[in-house]
């Protein structure tokens, strides 16, 4: 199957300076606990671990197509006994038919600048809402990526592939019921807007 563009999955010391504290900005992208959790693009698990301990008891799910990354993140869990983080391996395009349940929380993080056909997504994610469920995109703000460095090296997808707050509003918006609640920034180069029905 075809991956999103340009979403190759980072090592977590890579990504523990962008988010230092991956459980804080979930806090601030309006987790909670008791939530059902989907991650979409979990690869292997940096935000679907830390989801796990706040939702707790609630089941987390890590949706991702890579079967390797996966059975890292259950090797993770285990290790750190987080027993409510569910791997499911799968297009997240069929997100509703991947899921036992609707959720209460959707999580893309740093993949939707990737995504060719982003109205077919987004139909996909709205159908395995829950009725007052919250859709949380995450991704790399619009500027230069020469601007945009960690530890002195350019990073993030290429400058023609970024896309705005307010582009991302438009195409969630424009494909499905739900509607923008909160924008949050995420220093240093990223932001969250967080989707409602």
């Amino acid at each position: 199957m075809d991956r999103f563009q340009n979403t190759g999955q980072p090592d977590w010391d890579w990504w523990g300076r962008v988010w230092p504290t991956p459980g804080a900005t979930l806090r601030q992208l309006g987790l909670t606990p008791g939530d059902r959790v989907v991650e979409i693009g979990s690869g292997n698990g940096y935000f679907a671990l830390p989801a796990a301990r706040i939702a707790d008891p609630a089941t987390v799910y890590a949706v991702d197509v890579d079967e390797a990354l996966l059975a890292e993140l259950d090797a993770l869990a285990a290790d750190h006994g987080i027993d409510n983080v569910t791997a499911v391996e799968g297009d997240a395009r069929a997100l509703s038919e991947l899921l036992p349940e609707p959720v209460d929380f959707a999580l893309l993080a740093n993949a939707f600048h990737g995504i060719a056909d982003r109205a077919a997504f987004v139909e996909a994610v709205a159908a395995a809402l829950a009725v007052n469920g919250r859709f949380a995109v995450v991704n790399w703000h619009d500027r230069p990526r020469e601007e945009t460095t960690i530890d002195g090296e350019p990073r993030g997808p290429p400058t023609d592939l970024r896309i705005s707050p307010a582009a991302t509003r438009r195409a969630v918006e424009d494909a499905s019921d739900l509607r923008l609640a909160r924008e949050i920034d995420l220093p240093p180069y990223h932001y969250g807007l967080v989707f409602e029905r």
